[in-house]
């Protein structure tokens, strides 16, 4: 599992992370993105999530 934190400046890069979160998948790894202020403001909805995508109940 890749976890990519994403500030403004994805904002302008939108296309270059797809392609780069399908060649990822691609190999087989599975990829979750979240905004820098999801992490900053939202900690235990981002775990929560990241415990989900492992199949780990909180």
């Amino acid at each position: 599992m890749i976890i990519e934190l994403d500030g403004s400046q994805h904002l302008e890069q939108q296309e270059y992370d797809t392609e780069r979160t399908e060649f990822l998948e691609s190999k087989g790894y599975r990829v979750l993105r979240f905004w820098n202020n999801d992490v900053m403001d939202n900690l235990d909805g981002v775990i929560i999530m990241i415990m989900d995508a492992l199949g780990v109940k909180p």
